[in-house]
């Protein structure tokens, strides 16, 4: 994003910061800490023929009395020993205030409204508003901050009737993935007598009087940590209990299958995808002109590819699919035609299809060319009219365009510039900015370069490195490199108010591009998985080799940080490379490779990651396992951290991991975990929580890496 100067209008008064004094490593004293005892067991389980110890098997059961009273020794230890840390009251104000600036989505038209998302600055949830415009100020239709008195409850799916009088949305608690679905009078704001529990990986589309959703049986078990079995479809019409809803579909022979549905904008089709891993999936239509019980007409019933449904005319369907395409296309299918193939409508290009949009008499497609954002409108013929000039290199995010409408919306965003609303003209080309961000940050004073380093067997990664301009690199300034490298997913240069702490107090923040992602297609997703899953660690840790062979830092002052998939990268690599590292921060971590297909959804991850009960792929796993990697030797300064209500990755990968750190370390930095209480994997999570965790985080990095902050915020 170089066209900074209009969102620098954002930062009329520049925000001073911290002043970040050069890293005095030899002040920094040593922290005693003594853990608590965790008991060891003698489990042992035989991989074909490789025995296997299972010493922390009982901290699996995370609602056991012994495992909460583990939890919160282990909490108490860890918020004593933050408590004795510098810095932390300065972090924590200058993040509150970074934080606290209106953050509003583009606008979405539905039906004969326009919805938007916005948050004052630190409300601990988005507050849904409705308005008659896409520029107008509308008023509120959803407040998730009055559902709960420590705000973690949050909103979910959110889908209007075709009428526009009714509003479904989905709510979950305490971070959970499971959700309950509700009903709202549009028009007067009051709540509906229906509901409908036990809700997991599910939209909500209407059809008449009531709408689709997908659903599990109520669990039996722990319904934080039992597996997830047997996905329905189900159909609710509205004034009824949820008992009488009628079973639209299921797959009683595949007990692990999830099934997603959703309507056309016409209610003409119920498109039904059928997944058994985090890629590939099947594809059906049902046409519902005939009503509900029209027979189910599969298209692909097989798992090789990806097919989304784009949108319809008439008979026709429209799929983006990867489907011969590894990087998309666009295709075409004549519901009217009896086995109808799948034709070429907008063929592949040299970089990755990301999102279609039927945009007035025109389709606009975003792609990500070298992990940034490009914006090409095609008319309904499939030729190419014109690319759209966007602001600057950066995302794009929440284009939001109807068939009906001549003008579309989107946000635009970087590492250094906070998101802000754009409108896009579909018939002159136009971009002009809507609304620009308020935060108190002069983005302009940092700069972005995106680099290309040669990973262990010569493949060139991406890399992006953000720091303050002129900024002179003394080989030893505090870095920190994020990664993630998983399940086809781009990390892409967004904003975030997090990152602006650490690089106002003069450090640098580098993002590798990792394979396993999606940055380049399927092709580089695949170069990342099951067998090929060491390509993603050799990619990060060669990542961090950059950086001080070019004089960015050093071990002693480099950090590392990932989540969920990203936290197994930082667990692998610090067990792998405990020597290059100062600071380790692995976030709701896949730990323990051999088990983590037997909780909740975990199976799912096996065409990622492989199954131990397969006996190659458990030899590959376990090579890499961080809860079996841990040795008897020096390991970074770690914080371990998760949410107790975490029921995507359960939280005894990091219960786990964390008690093996603690059994193993030889070094004198400290092996901590942070275990949020109340919290889940990360979606939903308040504000004031967040605010909290990461001035815990910060706090911890910026005394292992020797930063110093002033106390004031401006």
């Amino acid at each position: 994003m170089n066209t900074q100067k209009k969102l620098a209008i954002i930062a009329t008064i520049a925000a001073v910061g911290f002043q970040c004094s050069s890293p005095q490593k030899e002040d920094t004293k040593t922290i005693h800490v003594t853990y608590p005892e965790t008991r060891k067991d003698s489990v042992v389980d035989n991989y074909f023929g490789t025995e296997v110890q299972d010493p922390y098997r009982w901290l699996e059961d995370d609602r056991s009395a012994e495992t909460e009273a583990w939890v919160k020794e282990q909490n108490k230890v860890t918020f004593d020993y933050l408590a004795q840390l510098p810095n932390k009251e300065a972090i924590k104000n200058r993040l509150t205030e970074l934080w606290n600036y209106e953050k509003i989505s583009a606008p979405v038209k539905k039906g004969n409204y326009y919805f938007y998302y916005k948050n004052n600055g630190i409300q601990n949830q988005s507050v849904l508003y409705i308005a008659n415009g896409p520029e107008e100020e509308g008023r509120v239709l959803l407040d998730p901050n009055t559902l709960s008195t420590d705000g973690t409850t949050s909103l979910g799916a959110s889908s209007l009737a075709d009428d526009s009088k009714h509003m479904a949305f989905s709510l979950s608690h305490a971070g959970s993935d499971w959700s309950q679905i509700v009903v709202m009078d549009v028009e007067s704001g009051a709540m509906l007598s229906d509901t409908v529990d036990w809700v997991k990986f599910s939209g909500i589309s209407w059809f008449k009087d009531g709408f689709f959703y997908s659903a599990y049986s109520k669990p039996t078990g722990s319904a934080y940590s039992g597996k997830n079995e047997y996905h329905k479809i189900f159909y609710h019409k509205l004034g009824t209990p949820q008992d009488a809803d009628k079973l639209i579909f299921e797959d009683k022979a595949h007990a692990l299958r999830n099934f997603y549905c959703g309507t056309s904008h016409d209610e003409h089709f119920l498109i039904i995808s059928g997944s058994e891993s985090t890629s590939g999936n099947s594809f059906a239509w049902k046409d519902l002109t005939k009503g509900i019980d029209a027979p189910i007409n599969w298209v692909v019933n097989t798992f090789e590819n990806d097919y989304e449904f784009i949108d319809n005319e008439g008979d026709v369907l429209f799929i983006k699919t990867n489907n011969a395409a590894p990087n998309g296309r666009i295709a075409t299918l004549d519901t009217k035609t009896k086995n109808a193939a799948l034709v070429e409508f907008i063929t592949e290009r040299d970089y990755v299809l990301e999102g279609v949009s039927f945009a007035g008499k025109n389709i606009v497609c975003q792609y990500l060319k070298d992990v940034a954002s490009m914006l090409v409108v095609f008319d309904k013929t499939g030729k190419e009219i014109a690319n759209v000039s966007l602001p600057g290199l950066g995302i794009v995010g929440g284009y939001s365009a109807s068939p009906k409408s001549d003008s579309a919306y989107f946000t635009f965003e970087n590492y250094t510039t906070a998101p802000s609303i754009y409108r896009h003209e579909l018939t002159t080309g136009k971009v002009d900015l809507v609304r620009a961000s308020t935060i108190k940050f002069d983005g302009t004073a940092y700069e972005t370069k995106q680099v290309f380093y040669t990973s262990t067997d010569g493949t060139k990664i991406p890399m992006y490195i953000t720091h303050k301009k002129g900024m002179q690199l003394t080989g030893a300034t505090p870095t920190f490199l994020y990664g993630y490298g998983g399940f086809n997913i781009s990390v892409t240069p967004r904003f975030s108010p997090v990152n602006t702490v650490f690089l106002e107090n003069g450090g640098v923040y580098a993002v590798a591009n990792l394979r396993g992602g999606g940055e380049y297609g399927e092709a580089w997703h695949s170069a990342g998985t099951k067998l090929n899953k060491q390509n993603v660690f050799n990619d990060f840790i060669s990542a961090a080799e950059y950086l001080i062979k070019e004089g960015y830092t050093d071990k002693d002052h480099l950090a590392i940080h990932g989540r969920s998939n990203g936290g197994l990268l930082v667990g692998a690599t610090m067990t792998q490379r405990p020597d290059l590292f100062k600071v380790a921060l692995p976030g709701v971590g896949v730990l323990d490779m051999l088990r983590y297909h037997k909780f909740t959804i975990g199976w799912a991850w096996e065409t990622d990651y492989g199954s131990s009960d397969d006996s190659l792929q458990f030899t590959n796993l376990i090579k890499y396992s961080p809860v079996h990697s841990v040795k008897d030797v020096a390991y970074p300064a770690t914080m371990v951290l998760t949410g107790d209500h975490d029921d995507r990755v359960v939280p005894a990968h990091s219960f786990k991991f964390a008690a093996q750190l603690q059994a193993h370390q030889q070094g004198e930095n400290p092996t901590l975990i942070r275990i949020d209480v109340n919290a889940g994997h990360g979606a939903g999570k308040p504000v004031s929580k967040s605010i909290d965790e990461w001035s815990d985080v910060w706090t911890f990095v910026f005394y292992h890496l020797g930063m110093t902050a002033e106390k004031t915020a401006h």
